[in-house]
């Protein structure tokens, strides 16, 4: 189970304060994989950033007693003003690692982005952000039981999507998935129930078309 207590994420806008989420409450099971439904800007990448830990509800508390990664793909759980190798030693170090110059090597081997590792990742591309990401996910021996995958594309050469590629499939078969993609396709090929953002609030399906039936309704008619 992941944990919704009383959660609200708001922003400051010149509108007045926009409410993302508003007061949810939810406990999540997590025996399927769960595929996360709603239009663009309803809040899909923030509630993944959350519940990686990447970012934090204005108010209330996301908890879990599952090893939950950090936000896997194009939008990433990096620190923008942070180099890709300062991200890399955070992270190393927050999860028990005291000597975290191997890890920087194996992502920076596995990224390729050469020089660029040391500069601050909020001036990478989208695609680079997804190598250090898919990097991070390979350089760690953790077994996650939860993997939070954000719109995850290929990325780089063919010799890279082959070799990120193989790394997914191998943590897909030994995790469970929440995953947002705007792909329905792969959507289905991975996930079997919904989580669907409406409202301001999270309603859980335990089947993914009940999900994207509601989806469908509230959105698309």
């Amino acid at each position: 189970m992941i944990y919704f207590d009383n959660i609200t994420k708001s922003y400051a806008t010149k509108q007045g304060r926009h409410f993302v989420f508003n007061n949810v409450s939810l406990d999540l099971p997590t025996h399927k994989n769960i595929a996360v439904l709603g239009p663009n800007g309803v809040g899909k990448s923030t509630l993944i950033r959350m519940m990686g830990g990447a970012d934090n509800p204005t108010r209330g508390k996301i908890h879990s007693p599952l090893n939950i990664s950090w936000p896997l793909g194009l939008q990433g759980g990096l620190q923008g003003s942070m180099s890709a190798r300062e991200n890399v030693r955070f992270v190393a170090r927050i999860h028990g690692y005291k000597h975290t110059l191997p890890i920087e090597q194996r992502v920076q081997d596995f990224a390729e982005i050469g020089p660029f590792f040391d500069e601050p990742v909020k001036n990478y591309s989208s695609g680079m952000r997804s190598r250090i990401t898919f990097g991070l996910t390979m350089a760690f021996d953790f077994d996650f039981d939860v993997l939070l995958i954000d719109e995850l594309g290929a990325v780089g050469d063919a010799n890279f999507r082959r070799k990120s590629e193989a790394i997914l499939k191998e943590k897909f078969n030994q995790t469970r998935l929440i995953m947002v993609s705007h792909s329905l396709t792969e959507l289905k090929r991975h996930c079997q129930a919904g989580l669907l953002i409406k409202q301001q609030s999270l309603l859980y399906f335990d089947t993914l078309d009940d999900a994207i039936n509601e989806y469908q309704k509230t959105y698309i008619s």
